[in-house]
């Protein structure tokens, strides 16, 4: 899971982004709408957290402006604003939630977690490619009658694979779906090392990820 944090409070924000890694959840952020809209441009993420007063203008702005787009990335207000009408408005310029500050981490993990929950169900279910069933709803998978045992990167890895089966996708893009910007200490070729491992999964299935030299990688049936 990859999560934008859009909050201009960076002692409450690296909190969260340091709890959230612990979960296994990636989460970039930005400080304000400026940076919000460079990331989205370059990056999908599977939900946003929002704050509402930022240094360039109103949360609830770029809100609209995602709605707008016909964008349907869940979206959680986070403000120090408490009050009933601003959380009405939040959420009738399309807020999926809201929670206020102060608050608490498990709180926080837990509604998003509901959130994209939530829309993982209303696209999909699940994914079949042969003898592998995929469910991106907590990104567990099954091959024939055996549950695969996957650690949390090598599952964002099949999520990322799998949900664009037929098409390949480069090194830098897979690594943007397993880790944040911050981890520079991280090289993009550690991605062979995951597809190596997701390799050795599928040995002997219907199941195969293939590699086209200078283009990357993609999941598809034994040929």
């Amino acid at each position: 899971m990859r999560i934008l944090m859009v909050e201009d409070a960076r002692d409450l924000a690296e909190g969260v982004i340091a709890h959230l890694a612990r979960s296994g959840i990636v989460c970039d952020l930005a400080v304000t709408i400026e940076e919000a809209r460079d990331c989205r441009a370059v990056q999908r993420y599977d939900a946003i957290i929002l704050d509402i007063n930022l240094p360039d203008g109103s949360g609830l702005s770029f809100l609209r402006d995602i709605r707008a787009a016909v964008d349907r990335t869940p979206v959680l207000m986070l403000t120090a604003l408490s009050a009933v009408d601003d959380r009405v408005e939040a959420l009738d310029q399309g807020a999926d939630d809201y929670l206020s500050k102060p608050f608490d981490q498990r709180e926080l993990e837990a509604r998003l977690r509901a959130l994209v929950r939530r829309e993982a169900e209303r696209k999909e279910e699940q994914i079949t490619l042969g003898s592998l069933t995929y469910s991106p709803k907590d990104r567990s998978a099954r091959l024939g009658d055996r549950q695969l045992d996957l650690t949390r990167r090598e599952a964002a890895l099949l999520d990322a694979l799998i949900r664009h089966r037929g098409q390949y996708l480069s090194k830098a893009r897979l690594y943007d779906s397993l880790y944040g910007f911050d981890d520079a200490d991280v090289g993009v070729n550690a991605i062979e090392l995951y597809i190596a491992r997701l390799r050795k999964k599928f040995a002997g299935s219907d199941v195969a990820i293939t590699t086209q030299r200078g283009v990357g990688y993609r999941i598809g049936l034994e040929s």
